[in-house]
């Protein structure tokens, strides 16, 4: 009805329950204020009233779309209320390949106080899950509060998919820890806000090795887990389950730093390991108290650098310019 203004208005949903909504100041449109279901019927009810003063009764139904191939997951990290490093990045990783990726980008933001220069990116992840991660183009603050909002409900994901449920996530980045490991020193080095707070006698990895995988990594990894005891297997190179104490991982290739008695002989003088970082047990235990999820680690003296195919977290391997050109606005 035009220049009509609606008098009253109900939708209700296949329980008979209204649906929140609120008629706007001119009285021409009603808006939902929650989120309808996916493949339900809503019964719409009410009157409007035209300019010649003649009331006219609204009245008829909506069914909402039923996704042809089902609504897909979504997870988010880090998790609400989660204390993590300088290095961490905001990772929101998808059940299935999203396929208008601009699309899904413009439901999500990020705040954070006080501001700080980052970007979205689009990287697959273990497992070739797509992911849309935003990092910061130099470390977090420490101290920064940071808000994530990703309104996936509703969203079409492509190839028959829609976006399962919205998320949220509120997180602080903690004290400023930065791990220095120059393979040549042997040493592994703990900085906390810029100040040497450790020095630690270690051993890399002694180079070589099928696609190099007895070399411990260039660049910038990421802590991303923590194991009392964890069992340590190579088979190329003769051993399975052995128990190492206080390992951190650093990236999914398999580098960890942790304890190694067998190697003490050699830390602090030489490089004698498959990869991983190896620590006196008292060294090694001391640093695992002191991490935290996103701490970073900076590995230097090697060729091989760390990169994606080394699996997550490899955010930092990217260089800066192109991480920003993975955006899924960019064109």
């Amino acid at each position: 009805m035009a220049a009509g203004t609606i008098k009253d208005f109900a939708l209700t949903n296949p329980d008979g329950k209204a649906v929140a909504g609120t008629v706007s100041g001119d009285g021409a449109t009603w808006t939902a204020s929650e989120e309808l279901g996916y493949g339900k019927v809503y019964t719409a009810a009410g009157s409007a009233v035209g300019a010649d003063g003649v009331a006219v009764l609204i009245a008829g139904t909506y069914t909402t779309l039923t996704p042809a191939s089902g609504t897909a997951r979504t997870t988010m990290s880090p998790a609400d209320g989660a204390v993590v490093g300088v290095a961490t990045p905001v990772m929101i990783t998808f059940g299935v390949k999203p396929l208008d990726r601009a699309a899904i980008e413009k439901g999500i933001s990020i705040t954070t106080t006080p501001a700080v220069e980052g970007a979205w990116a689009w990287i697959q992840h273990d497992g070739g899950l797509w992911a849309l991660d935003y990092r910061p183009q130099n470390y977090w603050p420490s101290g920064t509060v940071v808000h994530v909002e990703a309104n996936l409900y509703g969203t079409d994901f492509g190839n028959g998919y829609w976006g399962r449920e919205d998320l949220t996530s509120d997180f602080t980045i903690g004290r400023n820890q930065v791990v220095i490991a120059d393979v040549n020193s042997h040493e592994l080095v703990v900085k906390r806000d810029g100040n040497v707070v450790a020095t630690y006698e270690a051993s890399f990895g002694r180079g070589g090795g099928e696609n190099n995988d007895l070399t411990t990594r260039s660049g910038i990894h990421v802590v991303s887990e923590f194991f009392e005891t964890k069992l340590m297997s190579n088979p190329r190179y003769g051993y399975t389950n052995i128990p190492e104490k206080w390992a951190v991982r650093i990236s999914n290739n398999g580098e960890f730093i942790h304890s190694n008695p067998n190697s003490v002989d050699a830390q602090g003088t030489s490089n004698v390991t498959h990869g991983c970082v190896n620590l006196s047990i008292p060294d090694a235990k001391s640093y695992y108290d002191s991490a935290l999820y996103g701490d970073p680690v900076e590995v230097s003296g090697t060729d091989v650098l760390l990169s994606p195919s080394d699996g997550d977290i490899f955010d930092w391997a990217v260089d800066w310019d192109y991480w920003k050109s993975l955006s899924g606005l960019n064109g």
